[in-house]
């Protein structure tokens, strides 16, 4: 499971109103090759079920992924920060060995 922290929420609701989705819409989570240490994150809205997505809700956004990518970020916090030192969504992997220095890219 991914949990969302409060100004996540806020940023993904402000995204959601600002592009008018309709409530069928919802966060994709991803892992994907690449990046400096090997894999990396993606994150997009999505109306579109794939076979064998997992689906979990926190804080009223509901969140998919595939299975492959869920083995990677079970436990995962998605929070955001738009401080002086980075702006953007950050991944609290705890099953990340590495990370890299702008935070996009992991290995486990």
């Amino acid at each position: 499971m991914i949990t969302i922290t409060d100004k996540a929420k806020e940023k993904i609701d402000h995204l959601m109103q600002d592009s008018e989705m309709s409530s069928d819409y919802f966060l994709r989570v991803s892992v994907k090759g690449g990046g400096c240490s090997g894999l990396s994150y993606n994150l997009d809205f999505d109306n579109e079920e794939q076979k064998g997505d997992q689906f979990f809700e926190d804080r009223g956004i509901k969140i998919a992924l595939d299975m492959k990518s869920f083995l990677y970020l079970a436990g995962t916090e998605l929070d955001f920060t738009d401080g002086l030192n980075g702006k953007g969504f950050n991944f609290v992997n705890p099953n990340a060995s590495r990370t890299c220095g702008c935070g996009e890219s992991f290995s486990v």
